[in-house]
């Protein structure tokens, strides 16, 4: 398996995973009541390559769409987000997933309309396609085996026999609404995280997936894994490399909304790992993206600039978790595939 990021490719990242439609109601009104909604886009990895883009890393998207409005507005504005979409592929019989909110007083409910569309239709041969062969890095997640044994079987092979080429960086990303069980779930799921090169996963998530009660746990489950990172919401995160463990806090944010956090830090991330950065920088720049994902009500914002992110970078141990996040500007992406 690669234990270091390949030389210079066509693409520094390549995310694979299905992007849906979102409608939400703009007052914030249940369903019922037959609010106005809005329509944006809503994908894990999609979410990634955008962030990617934005760190300036060359990205591209691959997936299916349906010939449809949906898929068009979807692929428009990852393009206008800079990620490159022409290797996504048109279905012309299946549509575009589509989901909608549905906010309540106990939490918002997610309804989806994805069974049969364009991106379950996915395949063990899309594992073929030149654009991963082309790729400094893949990124994946645990929905996308969830969609189809088909994708299932894409994972599987992405996840197979890797003597070269591109690394491998897999979000467990456990969506308990598409698996029939959490034993299901957590099989499946186990797999394709000890195969991946780079795995991030909630330590509250492998929990609930494995049983795993500590970071050192998750660690003791997932040992060959290159590099292993756990997340701990607002506590922080830990990097496992080798026999090497990292930790670095999270900043300290007035949360507005936390969708898209997660995958703001796995843009942030992989973008200091493909950059060769320290580990802890790695996870700092993870935090800075995802800090300023959740003081905004969209899933891809305006990072800090490089200068902004560089000084941040360069504080000591003692002050770090007492950099305070500039208020973001919201580019676009509201949405993603989310319980």
């Amino acid at each position: 398996m690669p234990s270091a990021v390949p030389p210079a490719a066509t693409y520094d990242a390549v995310c694979l995973g299905e992007t849906m439609a979102l409608l939400a109601p703009i007052s914030g009104a249940p369903l019922v009541e037959r609010p106005a909604l809005a329509m944006e886009i809503g994908g894990a990895e999609s979410n990634v390559a955008c962030g990617l883009a934005q760190f300036g890393r060359r990205t591209a998207w691959l997936s299916r769409v349906g010939d449809d409005p949906f898929g068009r507005i979807i692929c428009a504005v990852l393009a206008d987000h800079g990620v490159d979409v022409g290797a996504v592929e048109i279905d012309p019989d299946r549509p575009t997933g589509l989901y909608l909110k549905d906010p309540a007083p106990g939490g918002t409910r997610v309804h989806y309309y994805r069974r049969g569309s364009a991106a379950s239709a996915m395949g063990p041969e899309l594992a073929a396609s030149p654009l991963l062969r082309g790729a400094r890095l893949v990124h994946l997640s645990g929905i996308t085996p969830a969609l189809s044994s088909g994708c299932a079987e894409l994972v599987e092979r992405l996840m197979g026999d890797r003597d070269a080429g591109p690394l491998v960086s897999f979000d467990v990303n456990h969506r308990p609404a598409l698996w029939p069980s959490r034993e299901t779930a957590a099989s499946a799921l186990l797999a394709p995280a000890r195969a991946a090169d780079v795995v991030f996963v909630g330590r509250d998530e492998a929990q609930r997936l494995w049983g795993t009660a500590t970071d050192d746990d998750v660690r003791a489950l997932l040992p060959e894994v290159p590099c292993l990172v756990v997340k701990d919401a607002e506590h922080g995160a830990t990097c496992y490399v080798g026999d090497e463990r990292t930790f670095v806090p999270a900043l300290s944010v007035d949360v507005v909304e936390p969708v898209g956090a997660g995958d703001a830090f796995a843009a942030g991330f992989l973008h200091g790992l493909l950059g060769d950065l320290p580990v802890r920088d790695r996870l700092r720049l993870g935090h800075i993206a995802a800090a300023v994902t959740l003081r905004s009500v969209g899933d891809v914002v305006t990072f800090p600039s490089a200068e902004v992110r560089a000084r941040m970078l360069a504080a000591d141990d003692g002050e770090w978790p007492y950099l305070r996040m500039p208020v973001p500007l919201v580019s676009g992406v509201a949405g993603t595939d989310n319980e």
